[in-house]
């Protein structure tokens, strides 16, 4: 595979052998994410888990401390006074016939669908729709509920849900190159934090076994597992 110039110079920036402490490896990331758009950054957690057992299907919420930069569009399906405090909330779309018609024509212009629970009947049949991308709500993440104006605001705010794969790796956007070193540190760490509390009881061996981060046309970068621990 051929890349451009601007990668490899960025390739030789980083040891790939090196685990990096937490701030040398953000430092190191920014230096690197030097496209002409400002790049998101992932963390990845590689996790000693094995999916295919219920207590090792890692999976949750975070509001991370500072966002992701990105700007979240929110969808409420949902119907009566609901409609009304959605779009006072800040919910881009609410409403319920139109939206469920809209996603079956195929429209998924949202990041985040919330419903409330009396119109899940009308919300279960687009969940291949919305479940193969990820957009099916779910009362786990907070993305069913009775309390629109909260699930908005968090929504807003950054909050991100999160699942292992099928090999036990965890792939989260957790800010933007523009991003300071000092509040991508504390995205990751709460982030990291959060997975912590989670390991299973009756897991043996190793459970946060790696992690690494990247910019979007940037090189991985290897972090030493107690700075982010920290």
């Amino acid at each position: 595979m051929n890349h451009s110039r601007r990668y490899t110079a960025n390739l030789s920036l980083v040891d790939k052998v090196t685990e990096y402490s937490l701030a040398d490896g953000l430092e190191l990331i920014k230096k690197a994410a030097n496209a002409k758009f400002d790049e998101s950054i992932e963390l990845t957690l590689n996790l000693g888990v094995d999916p295919r057992y219920a207590d090792q299907n890692i999976r949750g919420t975070v509001i991370l401390p500072h966002g992701t930069g990105k700007k979240v569009r929110v969808l409420v399906l949902t119907q009566g006074d609901k409609v009304k405090e959605a779009k006072a909330a800040g919910a881009d779309y609410a409403g319920l016939d139109e939206y469920v018609k809209k996603i079956e024509e195929g429209w998924f212009e949202f990041d985040v669908c919330i419903a409330t629970p009396d119109v899940m009947r009308h919300v279960g049949k687009l969940g291949r729709a919305l479940g193969t991308r990820g957009l099916m709500p779910n009362p786990k993440t907070g993305t069913v509920t009775d309390d629109v104006e909260q699930a908005v605001k968090e929504a807003k705010a950054g909050k991100i849900s999160f699942r292992v794969d099928k090999f036990g790796i965890l792939h989260v956007l957790i800010g933007k190159a523009s991003f300071s070193v000092e509040q991508l540190a504390d995205n990751i760490r709460g982030m990291v934090a959060t997975v912590m509390k989670m390991k299973p009881t009756t897991l043996k061996g190793t459970y946060l076994r790696k992690i690494s981060i990247s910019s979007t046309q940037g090189p991985g970068i290897k972090i030493d597992k107690q700075s982010a621990l920290a």
